[in-house]
């Protein structure tokens, strides 16, 4: 895996502006804040997260993978002055589930998501290399 930051661009802080990678694809759906039996335990966008992401983790894992093998991820936020306002604690979240591995990254605010109480979704693409 190749991180791709243009010299002359500023480095990015928390994802990378690209990433080349060979191997075996995994692509995983957008997943929520709710556990493994579909219930959610928190309103609260911190925790959401941190469901979210760990529910990445074990999708990843039933392929063999880790979050070290994310290479794009896209977050979808319903209120994104929430997002930026918890930003550092949602960093440090993101930091406790997947680590100090940055992937290419997109965050898009939307009106709403399927799930009424869902106040993040995030789908991630990874790549294991090859053996």
């Amino acid at each position: 895996m190749k991180i791709l930051n243009p010299a002359e661009w500023a480095k990015p802080k928390g994802y990378a502006n690209g990433i080349a990678a060979e191997g075996r694809l995994v692509f995983v759906a957008g997943q929520i804040g709710w556990t493994a039996e579909a219930r959610f335990e928190s309103d609260d966008l911190v925790e959401q997260t941190r469901q979210a992401l760990r529910n990445i983790v074990r999708v990843l894992a039933e392929a063999g993978a880790r979050p070290e093998h994310i290479v794009r991820m896209t977050w979808y936020v319903v209120d994104k002055k929430d997002y930026l306002a918890r930003n550092a604690d949602l960093g440090k979240v993101y930091r406790e589930i997947i680590g100090k591995h940055y992937p290419a990254m997109t965050l898009v605010q939307v009106a709403a998501l399927l799930e009424d109480r869902a106040k993040i979704e995030i789908e991630a693409t990874a790549v294991i290399p090859p053996a």
